[in-house]
């Protein structure tokens, strides 16, 4: 059987902008809590948060925001966040979402690449001062940039700008929702950025909308649900399967931090009697792990996603057992498809629930195909996997050669993941095309090698990536977090570990024990960084034609 599925078609896809989804949902919920910032106590209803939505929508009217203007926000999670992703969604201004951990070369790059005519920003955020980074940017650009106005989240310059709507009429917002399309442009995210240039992915209200309004479906939310979100709004993760999630369903959407800190985030979901919490592994990791953890009532959890990166099965067990997340779900996807493309169903059972990514999402297909021959290989054969429907992307902001080398002409979106359809239909991702090690001219795959190591009682965290070598092009190197306690671990525990459970190519050369991987914002393992150290670490320059090399 061929490595291809097509998601289920009901529901049907949600055909309305996002104002007018969010509008549905104040009408039908109006008094239901949807907002709260943990950190402040700040709660807002539906029929709030809808005032406080409109008058930041009219502000930016009254400041000369038109109809696919570029109205930035840089700054990490807060309530103003969420009230400025629908105010320009209201108005049909394209969000441009900056990363809060940019600095000032990073910024200058989104600022010029977008053409942000306003910019919504934090004044500070732990070492980011965002105001003097600002005014450095803006001077260097000179007249290049379109800037036009940089609004500070709780200074005057907020007050300000909801003033210019002040004279506007009580209708302003709803005429200018009226012109708008479901399929227009209304967001930019920037890639990671791994290597090279962040490209803006640029994605529609159907993109998001629905891809939130799944997500949520598929773990059973409710108006009744009250949603943990310490993943970074400024990516998919937290405007779209966080906010978008719960505002498509009246549920509660919940700030535990402005940036994510383990511990407050169990204080949240205990305070708050959250029933779903979302993070990528590293943050359930650091949870589950917190000193505190075992103090802390979870018991008012029922579901929640883990995605972002690959998914360690210990720590979805743990998820299942010690956080009360029986219905937890993986969703996997990338911001070019919305993000989410394949997720686990609330009645998997555990081994599908902590051993695959899920299967293909309603309104979506899927295929696996050969990277070299583009087609379709056969269910258990490993290729790249291909995404198609509503959810891809309009397209990388102004940038048509990347766009045609991501998208191809039948509409395939080649997300560069390596993976293996299930003859059951359900997906294991098996590791990146570019990740993927060659020694001697086996292919091996990390995240099996991975998945073994997390056995081993002392390691808490692991990463295998190729390393050169002028035998065998490649060997193998892995990246260890133990376990508070844990005796140190050296190769030659790491291969009296492996030997006899793993085949001798593939129980790694080297071992490098480490306290964190560098990493995106969005837990993202930046591999191509840990091969350049471990390579300089370890004397390899020069050796061999690995992974380096062929990237």
């Amino acid at each position: 059987m061929e490595s291809y599925a097509a998601g289920e078609t009901t529901p049907a896809l949600i055909d309305q902008t996002i104002g007018a989804s969010f509008e549905s949902t104040v009408a039908a919920h109006g008094d239901n809590e949807a907002l709260v910032e943990f950190a402040t106590g700040r709660r807002w209803t539906y029929a709030e948060l809808d005032r406080d939505v409109d008058a930041l929508g009219r502000g930016l009217m009254g400041a000369g925001v038109e109809k696919g203007d570029r109205v930035g926000v840089w700054a990490p999670n807060c309530a103003e966040w969420t009230i400025a992703q629908f105010a320009t969604a209201k108005i049909g201004a394209v969000l441009v979402n900056v990363n809060p951990s940019y600095r000032t070369h990073e910024f200058s790059y989104a600022l010029q690449q977008s053409g942000m005519k306003l910019l919504i920003s934090a004044e500070s955020f732990k070492a980011s001062d965002y105001r003097a980074m600002i005014q450095e940017v803006t001077a260097a650009q000179g007249a290049e940039h379109q800037l036009e106005r940089v609004v500070h989240i709780g200074t005057p310059d907020w007050d300000a700008l909801l003033a210019e709507g002040e004279g506007l009429p009580d209708d302003a917002v709803a005429q200018r929702m009226a012109t708008l399309a479901p399929s227009d442009p209304i967001n930019i995210q920037y890639t990671s950025g791994t290597t090279g240039y962040p490209k803006g992915a640029t994605l529609s209200h159907t993109n998001i909308l629905n891809n939130g309004f799944f997500v949520t479906e598929l773990i059973n939310f409710t108006h009744e649900d009250r949603l943990c979100i310490p993943v970074p709004f400024y990516h998919c993760f937290g405007m779209v399967m966080g906010n978008l999630g719960c505002t498509t369903h009246g549920a509660t959407m919940v700030i535990p931090a402005p940036g994510f800190d383990p511990e407050t985030t169990l204080r949240c979901v205990e305070a708050e009697r959250c029933t779903g919490l979302y993070g990528v592994p590293t943050m359930f990791i650091a949870m589950q792990n917190h000193p505190t953890f075992a103090e802390h009532d979870l018991s008012s959890l029922r579901t929640g996603c883990m995605a972002g990166s690959i998914c360690p099965v210990e720590v979805m067990k743990r998820c299942i057992e010690d956080m009360h997340m029986e219905q937890v779900s993986i969703a996997y996807g990338m911001t070019e498809t919305s993000p989410v493309s394949a997720q686990t169903r609330d009645d998997d059972d555990l081994e599908r629930r902590t051993s695959t990514i899920g299967r293909v999402h309603p309104h979506v297909e899927l295929r696996v195909v050969d990277p070299a021959t583009g087609e379709t290989v056969e269910r258990g054969t490993p290729g790249e996997l291909c995404t198609r429907g509503y959810s891809v992307m309009l397209g990388y902001w102004e940038d048509e050669e990347k766009t045609r080398e991501a998208v191809d002409a039948d509409g395939w979106m080649h997300t560069g993941d390596l993976a293996e359809m299930r003859e059951d239909g359900y997906l294991n991702i098996v590791g990146r095309i570019k990740d993927m090690v060659i020694r001697g001219g086996e292919n091996i795959y990390p995240r099996e090698i991975e998945e073994f190591l997390y056995t081993h009682p002392d390691v808490q965290d692991v990463q295998v990536i190729g390393v050169p070598d002028e035998r065998y092009g490649e060997e193998l190197c892995a990246w260890i977090k133990l376990r508070d306690g844990a005796q140190p671990l050296d190769t030659e525990g790491v291969r009296a570990f492996a030997t006899g459970k793993l085949a001798h190519y593939k129980i790694p050369r080297y071992v490098m024990l480490v306290e964190e991987f560098p990493m995106t914002v969005t837990g993202k393992i930046r591999k191509v960084q840990m091969r350049e150290e471990t390579t300089e670490k370890l004397g390899l320059v020069g050796a061999g034609h690995g992974a380096d090399q062929r990237r």
